[in-house]
């Protein structure tokens, strides 16, 4: 029983020291001095803020994308102990004694130092050499742009490390496919890659670009498998030859099934999950909620939510009510109205009705509270039992300070002469009669009887004589309107936009009936004690929604740039200036990398389009097996050199340098392919193979010095004027030179 333990228990493990060595050496370039320089630098202004927001709490909408990135790095202040209290107001501003500065810009160093091992896996599960997979780590090792924006709390380098990660994974599980489908090893892997596309995605939309392209070829490689005729096995098993088509066709489904559960299903899920964390930690009301709708406002605490928590979920005749518009551009407003009126004509001479102005108004106040009126009855508090308003209903609106009815009729609105003016009615007793019944619409309702909701309705208002609806235009009233939004009466009432949707937000039951009285109520807050809150996915849907259409106007940059430029790196941008000496930091890349990659890009397209020619006429210059290892190279490489870099060109937003930096990772990963392929297939004799050697030594070589000559601008290095002049190799660079630098 006991005789197990007359043999010693030995445990034995293979360690590629190569892969050991760059691992040290890539974390020794990324987190060398990662506290210097101790100010802002670049973008942390940007994404500092947000880590702030994270500390305490406090919602936020940020445009550029989904939270993943955000949320990494305020896992580093946290771990830090960062309470958030830094004021992020300019670059250049230095860190105060409670900002963690070596923790917030860790884990941005982690990954970048992480994608060098991954650069070195990813050409041995290609099949390329361990010469070439050290070539391809080395250059990433020594590419000044790559150390540059992983040393701060950026999310560049976290977005390639995950980018790389996916690659990898996926280059695993396919590798295993032959002789180990279904194994632990093969689930683990391809479940990996399914979850390091959606960590991509979650950290930048770009890392959508590398997902398609592994979905892409894994539907490559799943059509190759329809025609295998010896996929007869399924774990492993061998079967049967009567049984071989049948267990094929069992297999295919199971690989169909394993692909759609772990590249489309997980990565779903787990995208769903960074959000549900991120609307979890963000639970506080703040400055950029009042872009979300009232029910999104109301389930945050403070805020919104202290103001409408326990209000009546229903309207019912009676209601008193404010109407928030759902579109919220150019701002947030709410219908309101005042005494004034419109002017008896326009400064282009056009006439008005002279009646009751009507506007949307960007702040809370008092006027913009209107009671739900019953046509057939001329109550205005709400009844016991109160009856509820439902879809289709015919209403009133009453505004509950001046008592007049919103009215709108055949009359050009002030500054949208093509649709109708709203407004109260007042009686001149003129041949104007009021025109004041709205149908009321609840555009996300589930049935035709659904009761109109407080904050969860989203209605419009169809007026019943003309079919015009309730619609915020959007333009700014002149002075007599006190710049105050305009509202009209759009007479195509056919479908949806949100400037004709509206939502209750503040909502109580009218007790008085008396006007003098029912203005001391309209006065008074609205407070209980119960909330409503949104599920989840309605809070998603809305949040990713905002990240989508959500856009800020772009503005120009000093340090904006074209895609063209990126190619030959015409352009730099620099992140910090010393205030005193000329130490500074800069994006800038290793120049004989990115050269090289331009070039070995170009001669894999030559030389692919010459094979594919020369195949054609069933000439076969290189072996079957080194032809397929060079398409598979193609297909990671070009692909995602192709798929991170020509979107740009499709993109309305404004560009930096550092958006190539996934794109030029892909091209780095291609020198040393084609450096192999030269050398292994046209340089045939001796000679030709030594000279070529010695070649891409002394290529190499200059790779190492170029690093080695902007390693001051990417370490933050004192520099006099001579030595910063030095660097400037191209006119374009933007190196700054201070007159008393020294």
């Amino acid at each position: 029983m006991l005789g197990f333990l007359k043999k010693p228990v030995v445990v034995t493990a293979e360690i590629n020291l190569s892969l050991v060595a760059l691992t040290v050496v890539g974390l020794m370039s990324r987190l060398w001095g990662l506290s210097y320089p101790r100010a802002v630098v670049f973008d942390e202004v940007y994404y500092g803020q947000f880590v702030s927001l994270y500390m305490k709490r406090i919602f936020f909408v940020d445009d550029s994308g989904p939270p993943l990135g955000h949320m990494l790095l305020a896992l580093g202040g946290y771990l830090g102990g960062f309470d958030g209290n830094f004021l992020w107001n300019r670059i250049g501003a230095e860190y105060s004694t409670n900002v963690p500065v070596c923790s917030l810009r860790f884990l941005p160093a982690l990954a970048g130092a992480l994608c060098i091992p991954l650069a070195y896996q990813i050409l041995v599960e290609l099949r390329f050499s361990h010469c070439a997979a050290l070539g391809a780590a080395l250059l990433i090792l020594l590419e000044n742009s790559l150390i540059t924006q992983s040393r701060f709390m950026l999310l560049e380098s976290i977005l390639i490390f995950f980018i790389l990660l996916a690659v990898l994974s996926y280059l695993k599980f396919y590798n295993l496919q032959r002789h180990s489908s279904f194994s632990g090893r093969w689930w683990f892997w391809l479940l990996l890659s399914g979850v390091a596309c959606s960590c991509a995605v979650g950290v930048k939309y770009m890392g959508l670009f590398t997902y398609m392209l592994l979905l892409v070829i894994a539907g490559l490689h799943f059509w190759h498998m329809l025609g295998d005729q010896n996929l007869s096995n399924v774990g492993g098993a061998t079967c049967k030859i009567n049984h071989v088509l049948r267990k094929a066709c069992v297999s295919l489904v199971c690989h169909f099934l394993a692909r759609g559960l772990t590249l489309l299903i997980i990565p779903v899920a787990t995208y769903l999950s960074f959000f549900y964390v991120h609307l979890t930690l963000l639970y506080r009301s703040g400055p950029h909620d009042q872009i979300m709708t009232s029910a999104f406002q109301a389930s945050l605490e403070g805020g919104l939510a202290r103001i409408t928590q326990g209000q009546p979920l229903e309207v019912a005749y009676g209601s008193q009510i404010t109407l928030r518009n759902v579109l919220g551009k150019p701002m947030q407003c709410w219908l309101h109205s005042h005494t004034n009126t419109y002017p008896i004509r326009y400064e282009n001479g056009r006439g008005s009705s002279h009646q009751q102005q009507v506007t949307c108004y960007p702040f809370k106040d008092v006027n913009n509270w209107w009671i739900v009126k019953d046509p057939g009855m001329q109550q205005l508090v709400v009844s016991n039992p109160p009856r509820p308003v439902r879809h289709g209903h015919i209403v009133q609106l009453v505004h509950g300070i001046t008592t007049r009815y919103l009215n709108t009729h055949d009359v050009a609105a002030p500054l949208s002469p093509h649709s109708q003016e709203v407004s109260c009615y007042i009686d001149y007793n003129i041949s104007m009669p009021a025109q004041n019944l709205w149908r009321v619409e609840i555009v996300n309702r589930e049935s035709d009887t659904d009761v109109w909701k407080t904050i969860l309705s989203e209605v419009r208002f169809v007026h019943v004589n003309t079919s015009a609806v309730l619609k915020l235009s959007g333009a700014s009233l002149p002075e007599w309107g006190y710049r105050q939004l305009e509202v009209v009466g759009e007479k195509l009432s056919k479908g949806y936009h949100q400037s004709m949707v509206w939502n209750v937000e503040e909502h109580r039951y009218g007790k008085s009936q008396e006007q003098k009285e029912r203005e001391v109520e309209l006065h008074s807050p609205t407070r209980m004690d119960i909330s409503k809150n949104l599920s989840f996915m309605a809070k998603f849907t809305e949040l990713q929604w905002k990240i989508l259409t959500l856009k800020n106007e772009d503005t120009e940059h000093k340090y904006s740039s074209s895609a063209l430029d990126w190619i030959t790196m015409d352009t730099n941008i620099a992140y910090w200036l010393h205030p005193t000496s000329g130490a500074q930091i800069h994006l800038l890349g290793n120049v004989c990398t990115w050269a090289s990659a331009n070039v070995a890009a170009v001669v894999y397209t030559c030389l692919s389009l010459w094979y594919l020619i020369r195949r054609r006429r069933k000439i076969y210059d290189i072996p079957e097996d080194a032809w397929q290892l060079w398409v598979s190279a193609g297909q990671i490489c070009v692909g995602g050199w192709v798929v991170n870099y020509l979107p740009f060109f499709l993109m309305e937003k404004t560009l930096f340098l550092y958006h190539y930096l996934p794109a030029l990772t892909f091209q780095i990963l291609l020198i040393p392919i084609v450096l192999q392929h030269l050398s292994d297939h046209l340089c045939r004799s001796l000679l030709s193979k030594s000279m070529f050697s010695a070649l891409t030594v002394a290529w190499f070589s200059s790779v190492c010095f170029a690093y080695r000559t902007f390693s001051p601008v990417t370490y933050g290095e004192p520099l006099s004027v001579a030595e910063l002049k030095d660097l400037r190799w191209k006119d374009s660079w933007n190196i700054l030179i201070r007159k008393q630098g020294h």
